[in-house]
């Protein structure tokens, strides 16, 4: 089956849900005999619940998985058992700062205010055409390196500079996805001689690690500077909060420097690509739906006392049910991460029936399942934000292991409120802003990659609203 899928690469997301939607939600895609390429996917609620939660000790992320992701090190993307136990610890910690929530709604805002927006007017004003893709990247990328290090690249602005760091963690994405569908021993040899996609990830790998370093030594000699002045209270930064974290819970023997590098790098890949990746299939979708536009619309004028210049909170923002059921239907469809990887340590039976041993890997497509009949209804490709709403009007709440983009069980997205809020505030100010029109006949579709990317990204044209009421 590995020359079929090679062939269908470009739409590799869409060609594994026909062939899970032929075979009942779970089967075996089987490679060549002498490669181990045997893989199990699944858009199975009842086997991703086995799989993250009911069974979660079995099926750690795995060797297998950990020298695909490598890059990683030993982040909470890439670690299991006590490594994970203390990655998670330390970042759900600094999360639940008291004045996290702040700092995270003040970054936001800082750069809406000073960046997009500026950007957008532009736009509307020269009546020209933009990827709103590469306008998202850029600014998540801006927003998380701002949060993580306090040091923003100034990658969104007019001139759409290039911005190493940037294009390195699209680089590394694709090469990862190829290291899934082709024999391991090929993707070392290719690494061997530094040729195709291996040489990009190579190249990003060096770029990230100079970038993150950079901004790491930095930090160490402000809070260094600090300490030296005798101020033992300064502003909150999430490195600070971060390195004390990390002194309370890492052992004295362990690597710190290394430690911090894998955690912020996953935590700075997840930041820029999820939120940015989100954010474009949203618009997109919206896009398709002029009525679910102006329904979101009314509910930011009804909810949100809208003042020209006012900040919006998260607290606000959660009173709107129809725009988080806009966002969480765009989700369904679009996952940012659309498959999750695994291999049990021992051998098990999933509750499809189907037998599974530690050589097995089984792919999660989070894709599929929300195109899946048997889940989400007939109606399963329709946009219909309605789908996340109770009867009494408020938010409805669907299982983990049915919506899996934020996954599910121990390993649950730990950014995931930080996500939201970030969508949130993003989507009511452009919508509160702007009408966005999709450039007739330019092609979206997903890249194959390890995120959802749109291969050429989302051409639009802007209009500014006429009529904002104060």
């Amino acid at each position: 089956m590995i020359p079929g899928t090679l062939l269908n690469i470009y739409r590799l997301h869409d060609h594994i849900t026909e062939g899970l939607i032929e075979s009942g939600g779970t089967g075996m895609l089987k490679g060549p005999c002498f490669a181990s390429m045997d893989m199990l996917f699944t858009a199975d609620p009842a086997n991703v619940h086995h799989i993250l939660s009911k069974n979660f000790s079995n099926y750690p992320k795995g060797d297998k998985y950990s020298k695909i992701f490598a890059i990683f090190g030993d982040g909470i993307l890439n670690s299991d058992g006590k490594l994970w136990e203390i990655n998670r610890k330390v970042i759900v910690s600094v999360f639940k700062h008291a004045r996290f929530q702040n700092l995270l709604e003040t970054v936001i805002w800082n750069e809406v205010e000073s960046k997009l927006l500026p950007l957008l007017d532009l736009v509307c004003e020269h009546s020209t055409e933009v990827n709103l893709q590469d306008i998202f990247q850029r600014f998540t990328f801006d927003t998380i390196c701002t949060l993580l290090f306090d040091n923003n690249p100034e990658s969104l602005s007019i001139d759409f500079p290039y911005i190493p760091s940037l294009k390195a963690l699209t680089d590394a994405k694709e090469a990862i996805l190829l290291r899934h569908v082709i024999p391991q021993c090929l993707w070392k040899l290719l690494r061997l001689l530094r040729v195709g996609k291996e040489r990009k990830l190579s190249d990003a790998w060096k770029t990230l690690d100079a970038y993150i370093y950079k901004c790491l030594a930095q930090n160490q000699n402000d809070d260094n500077d600090i300490h030296s002045n005798g101020h033992q209270e300064g502003k909150f930064t999430f490195f600070t909060a971060l390195m004390r974290e990390v002194e309370d819970q890492v052992d004295t023997s362990w690597d710190r420097p290394r430690f911090l590098r894998d955690a912020l790098l996953s935590l700075m890949s997840a930041g820029k690509d999820t939120t940015s990746i989100a954010l474009s299939w949203f618009f997109y979708v919206l896009a398709k739906n002029p009525s679910v536009e102006d329904k979101i619309l009314e509910e930011i004028h009804t909810h949100l006392a809208v003042k020209v210049g006012e900040r919006w909170n998260a607290e606000a923002l959660n009173r709107m049910v129809y725009l988080h059921g806009a966002l969480c239907e765009s989700l369904r469809l679009f996952p940012p991460v659309p498959f999750n990887h695994k291999s049990p340590l021992q051998p098990d039976i999933l509750p499809s029936g189907h037998k599974v041993d530690k050589n097995t890997k089984i792919i999660i497509s989070m894709y599929s399942m929300g195109r899946m009949k048997s889940i989400w209804g007939e109606d399963c490709m329709e946009f219909k934000p309605e789908r996340w709403i109770s009867n009494s009007g408020g938010i409805k709440y669907e299982p983990s292991y049915k919506f899996t983009t934020f996954s599910a069980g121990p390993r649950t997205c730990v950014a995931k409120n930080m996500a939201l809020s970030q969508l949130k505030i993003v989507s009511a100010t452009i919508i509160y802003h702007y009408r966005i029109e999709l450039v007739k006949g330019h092609p979206v579709l997903p890249i194959a990659s390890m995120v959802l990317q749109m291969k050429h990204g989302l051409k639009v044209r802007l209009t500014k609203r006429t009529e904002i009421k104060n």
